[in-house]
C-alpha cells in the first residue's frame, strides 16, 4: 500500500479497487446507492399500486427528490469547504437513515414529499463532501479511474435494483425496501468512519454571512472564468438535459414508432446503462492519453449521434444501438468533466465547485423533464430527437474551437496530502 501511494502509477478501473481507502469509499457508495434505488422504487410502487396514485403524485415525489439538489447544493458547498467532511458524511448517512425509517409510517404523498425534500437537502451536503474525500484519499493519477468506477457502480445498481426491488415488494411489501435502505446508510457510515481523511490546512477566521457569501461568489467566479471548466460544466448540463428529456419520451417512441410494448421499453432503456458501463471500462485508456476536454467533446458528439439515430430510424435494432451510444457518450462526458473539475480546482474550493457541478446536473434534469413533453407535443418526438442531435453537434464544434490551443490549468489540486501513506499522516479529519 505504501508503494502504491508513493509511486505514481497508471491506475485502471480494476487496479484502483486494490487501493484500500478508495475501496472503502466505493463500497460505501455502492451499498448506499443500491439501498436508495430500492427505497425510491418502493415509494413509487407504494404510490402507484397500493395507493392507486396519479401521474401528478408520482411526478411530485420525483421533483421533491431532485429539486433540493439544484437549489441547495451551491450553498452547501460553501459549508463543506469549511467543515470536517468525514464527520459531515457520517452525520448525513445517519440522518438519512432516520428519514428513510419515517417512510414506514407515511400515509400520504405530501408526507413522502416532505421526507424526500429533507432527505435530498441532506444529500446536497453529502455529495460535495464525498467529492472532497475522493480527491483527498485517491492519488492524483488514480482520479480518472476512481471517478469511472464510482459512475460504473451507479449504473450497475441502476440495472440490477428494479428486479431486486420488484421481488422484495412482491414478497415482503415496500417496507422491506425501506429497512434495507436504512441498513445501507448505516453500513456506509461505518465504512466512512474507518477512513483517514487528510485535507490541506484551511484558513481559520470568523464565519459571517458576508464571508460565506464571498466564498460562494469566489467559487462560482473561478468556474466561469476558467474556460476549460466552464465548457465541461456546460457540456455536462447539456448532456443531462438531453438524457432527461429522452427518458419520458422513449416509452412513447417505442409505443408509437416501433409498435412495441413494455418489455421492449425496458430492454431499450437498459441499453443506456450498458453503454455507460462499457464506456467506463474504456475511459481510463482514452482520457489518460489526451486532454480531457477533447474527450468530453467526443462524448457530446457520440450523444448527438445516438439522438440522431433514434430520430432517423424506426426499427428495434437501431433504437437499441442509439440508446447504447447515448449511454457510452454520457460516460465520456461525465467522468472526464468531474475529474477535470477535481484536478484543476484549488483544494479550498473543491466543495463549492463540485456542489455547483451537481446543482447544474439537477437543474438540467428538472428542466429536461418539464420541457420534454411540451416540445414533443409541439414538434413531434422524432423532431425533438433530431433537434437535440443538431444542437449537440454544434456545441461539439464550438467546443473544439474554444479548446483549441488551450493548455490545461492545474491549479494545485494535484498537490495532495495523499501522496504519502495514510498511516504516516500528521494532519487528518477524525
Amino acid at each position: 500500500m505504501s508503494t502504491s501511494a508513493q509511486t505514481p502509477q497508471a491506475f485502471t478501473v480494476k487496479t484502483i479497487l486494490k487501493y484500500n481507502p478508495f475501496r472503502k469509499l466505493w463500497l460505501a457508495q455502492f451499498v448506499s446507492v443500491f439501498g436508495d434505488f430500492l427505497a425510491f422504487f418502493g415509494v413509487i410502487s407504494l404510490i402507484t399500486f397500493r395507493w392507486h396514485g396519479t401521474p401528478v403524485q408520482v411526478t411530485t415525489v420525483t421533483i421533491a427528490f431532485v429539486l433540493p439538489m439544484a437549489v441547495i447544493s451551491p450553498i452547501a458547498g460553501v459549508f463543506v469547504d469549511h467543515w470536517n467532511v468525514k464527520r459531515l458524511m457520517i452525520a448525513s448517512d445517519l440522518i438519512r437513515a432516520a428519514l428513510i425509517l419515517l417512510l414506514i409510517f407515511a400515509h400520504n404523498v405530501p408526507q413522502i414529499s416532505a421526507i424526500f425534500l429533507v432527505l435530498s437537502s441532506i444529500s446536497s451536503f453529502f455529495a460535495p463532501a464525498q467529492s472532497v474525500t475522493l480527491l483527498t484519499i485517491v492519488p492524483a493519477e488514480g482520479l480518472l479511474a476512481a471517478n469511472a468506477l464510482m459512475m460504473q457502480a451507479l449504473y450497475i445498481v441502476r440495472l440490477l435494483s428494479p428486479a431486486a426491488a420488484g421481488a422484495l415488494v412482491a414478497w415482503l411489501t415496500e417496507k422491506s425496501c425501506f429497512y434495507l435502505d436504512v441498513a445501507s446508510f448505516i453500513f456506509s457510515a461505518a465504512m466512512i468512519s474507518s477512513l483517514l481523511v487528510i485535507r490541506p490546512a484551511r484558513q481559520q477566521g470568523e464565519k459571517t454571512v458576508k464571508s460565506l457569501a464571498q466564498d460562494f461568489w469566489a467559487g462560482n467566479k473561478f468556474i466561469f472564468t476558467h474556460a476549460g471548466l466552464a465548457f465541461v460544466f456546460i457540456a455536462m448540463a447539456v448532456a443531462m438535459f438531453v438524457l432527461s428529456s429522452f427518458s419520458p419520451l422513449i416509452s412513447i417512441y417505442i409505443r408509437d414508432s416501433l409498435h412495441a410494448g413494455s418489455f421492449m421499453f425496458g430492454a431499450i432503456s437498459a441499453m443506456v446503462g450498458v453503454g455507460m458501463i462499457v464506456g467506463t471500462q474504456l475511459i481510463t485508456r482514452l482520457a489518460g492519453r489526451g486532454r480531457k476536454s477533447y474527450v468530453v467533446l467526443g462524448g457530446l458528439f457520440l450523444l448527438g449521434l445516438g439522438a440522431g439515430l433514434l430520430g432517423t430510424f424506426r426499427n428495434t435494432a437501431m433504437a437499441a444501438l442509439s440508446t447504447f451510444t447515448m449511454g457510452f457518450g454520457i460516460a465520456f462526458v461525465w467522468i472526464p468533466a468531474q475529474t477535470m473539475s477535481q484536478q484543476e480546482t484549488p483544494p479550498p474550493m473543491v466543495g463549492r465547485v463540485s456542489s455547483t457541478f451537481m446543482s447544474l446536473i439537477a437543474v438540467s434534469q428538472v428542466v429536461g423533464l418539464l420541457l420534454s413533453g411540451y416540445l414533443a407535443q409541439k414538434l413531434g418526438i422524432r423532431v425533438v430527437f433530431l433537434a437535440c442531435a443538431g444542437a449537440l453537434a454544434l456545441i461539439s464544434l464550438a467546443g473544439h474551437f474554444l479548446m483549441r490551443g488551450r493548455a490545461p490549468q492545474n491549479t494545485g489540486a494535484n498537490v495532495q496530502t495523499n501522496a504519502t501513506p495514510q498511516s504516516s499522516a500528521t494532519s487528518q479529519e477524525s
